[in-house]
């Protein structure tokens, strides 16, 4: 039986890649003609020509569609622009770079049919530099210990998944995106297989520890509570710290009433529960602020110019 595949690639500083993307996805189902296939490439306001290019792409092949959103809004925030503009009975994420062997899709779409929503690929050796593995090995821990992801959890940019799946994953309003929360708040029925993976043969990753950093939180703190619960712990760790100190200061006082109290010792003390109620303190606004910023309306993307008809500004 026929079907629609979706590929949404998010583009960022590729314009010397995407184009062979394509290419490779063309080639890719030109040996399985038993599927319809639709690509939307999203520029999330790159630096470069990839605008260019994604139109030159466009006007040259009629399933291909390309939005253009007005900054950069992020790699989670395009990919949701993108499924929201996908009509596919399955929808493909991957990157720009060139790095992930297209080739290996339909071995994740062919794993669908096992009875999972949702099937990641994994790679035996990751080809990003090391900055790069640090920032996924991360994700994946935070995933593990705080979101109660599946430890043998292995996820990537490269993914496929049911269409149900993506149209629930759409209704999320909020300004902060992290697709992972999205994909376990929707269905448990997600795995993983071995794909391949290749260096990078034309610039960097678009990844700076800025943008890592703003990952984390929010996954940390869009999908969980635990945050809020280990400031909590954490407070009550120092308070007991407090009362033991305290008491070791009467014992010695009352053995030793000779001796003066520190003043370098007290203000030690003073600046350790300082920071703890600062600490906690900045996590609690983290949490408000991301209300108050849902409660204003913050869109997660705009759409400024798309490459088939003229199109609204949009959520």
């Amino acid at each position: 039986m026929s079907r629609l595949i979706s590929y949404v690639i998010p583009c960022y500083r590729s314009e010397n890649t995407i184009a062979n993307v394509v290419a490779e996805i063309r080639e890719l189902q030109e040996k399985h003609l038993e599927d319809k296939y639709e690509i939307i490439l999203v520029n999330d306001s790159s630096p470069d020509n990839v605008w260019t290019i994604i139109q030159k792409l466009a006007q040259q092949y009629d399933n291909i569609t390309g939005l253009c959103l007005s900054k950069n809004f992020g790699q989670h925030a395009a990919l949701l622009a993108g499924y929201r503009q996908a009509n596919g009975d399955i929808i493909v994420s991957l990157d720009d770079d060139g790095q992930i062997v297209v080739e290996d899709t339909y071995k994740l779409i062919d794993h669908l049919d096992d009875g999972f929503d949702v099937v990641y690929g994994k790679y035996h050796v990751k080809k990003h530099n090391k900055f790069r593995n640090l920032g996924s090995w991360l994700c994946g821990w935070m995933m593990v210990h705080i979101m109660d992801v599946p430890r043998n959890f292995a996820g990537s940019s490269f993914y496929v998944a049911k269409r149900y799946v993506m149209k629930e994953m759409e209704k999320y309003p909020n300004a902060y995106v992290f697709l992972p929360g999205l994909v376990f708040r929707t269905t448990d029925k997600v795995d993983s297989v071995f794909v391949g993976h290749r260096s990078r043969m034309v610039g960097e990753s678009g990844y700076t520890i800025g943008k890592l950093i703003a990952l984390w939180v929010n996954g940390a703190t869009t999908f969980s509570v635990k945050p809020l619960r280990l400031s909590a712990l954490l407070g009550c760790i120092i308070a007991l710290l407090g009362v033991i100190a305290s008491c070791m200061v009467v014992v010695k006082k009352l053995l030793h009433p000779e001796m003066v109290a520190g003043w370098s010792s007290l203000m030690a003390v003073t600046l350790v529960l300082c920071g703890t109620i600062l600490i906690v303190l900045g996590m609690v606004g983290e949490y408000v602020g991301r209300l108050y910023m849902g409660f204003n309306q913050t869109p997660q993307y705009v759409i400024r110019e798309r490459t088939d008809v003229g199109m609204d500004n949009e959520k």
